[in-house]
């Protein structure tokens, strides 16, 4: 419990000292330089993009007549003979067995066990109260710089539609003739002999149940006492000391200039 507590108390002076520092840090830092504005390149223009011929395609070839086919007759189906199965044989009907009554089981006493003992309640330990968390200032930050604007887009020109020539007619092919199926007969039903009777069966004899004896009550050895705990003695948490400020050095960064593409010219 004490290291415990002494481990807390160390965390939390160590995250109060780091903000206090990072706070401080941040007041000091100086603010930032303007950056200059850079000239924007200047490109040459486009070439013109000259029109392309159209594509003459040649006609699609013309589809040939194809020609009918021939079936066979389908076989005529013979009639199967029916099948003659044996008679069941008969099932004797069995005997229901006989049991013999349970035996009435005694009720077993109920073992007396020896009161529990009462517990201490033991004292609650004394922590230190918590040291104030100090309010940290907002660092101002500069202003962001103005986005130039962008020229808008020049519009673009809509191209002409290809003509394709139109598609030949495909002439519909004959449908084929297919002879008719043959009738098929229906099967007679099997005549299945009746179930044979189930004998009965004698019934078994079963041996009468023991008796169970009345078992002893058990002796249990009495609960022992719980001593009182002394109470724990928590030591002070020492000081830190502060920690010196580092001056990190702060970097211009420049601007990178958007190039301007040229849109191809209309045709």
């Amino acid at each position: 419990m004490a290291s415990s507590a002494l481990l807390l108390m160390a965390l939390l002076l160590l995250s109060c000292s780091s903000m206090g520092s990072a706070a401080r840090r941040l007041e000091e830092y100086p603010p930032h330089p303007t950056v200059p504005e850079l000239p924007k390149p200047e490109l040459p223009p486009h070439p013109a993009v000259p029109e392309l011929p159209k594509p003459e395609l040649p006609p699609h070839p013309t589809v040939p007549e194809l020609p009918k086919p021939e079936l066979s007759p389908h076989p005529a189906v013979p009639e199967l003979p029916k099948p003659e199965l044996p008679p069941h044989p008969a099932v004797p009907e069995l005997p229901k067995p006989e049991l013999p009554p349970h035996p009435a089981v005694p009720e077993l006493p109920k073992p007396e066990l020896p009161p529990h003992p009462a517990v201490p309640e033991l004292p609650k330990p004394e922590l230190p109260p918590h040291p104030a968390v100090p309010e940290l200032p907002k660092p101002e930050l500069p202003p962001h710089p103005a986005v130039p604007e962008l020229p808008a887009h020049p519009a673009v020109p809509e191209l002409p539609k290809p003509e394709l020539p139109p598609h030949p007619a495909v002439p519909e092919l004959p449908k084929p003739e297919l002879p008719p199926h043959p009738a098929v007969p229906e099967l007679p039903k099997p005549e299945l002999p009746p179930h044979p009777a189930v004998p009965e069966l004698p019934k078994p004899e079963l041996p009468p149940h023991p008796v169970v004896p009345e078992l002893p009550k058990p002796e249990l050895p009495p609960h022992p006492t719980v001593p009182e705990l002394p109470k724990p003695v928590v030591p002070e948490v020492p000081k830190l000391p502060e920690l010196p400020k580092p001056e990190l050095p702060h970097t211009i960064v420049p601007e990178i200039p958007k190039p301007e593409l040229p849109h191809p010219a209309e045709p």
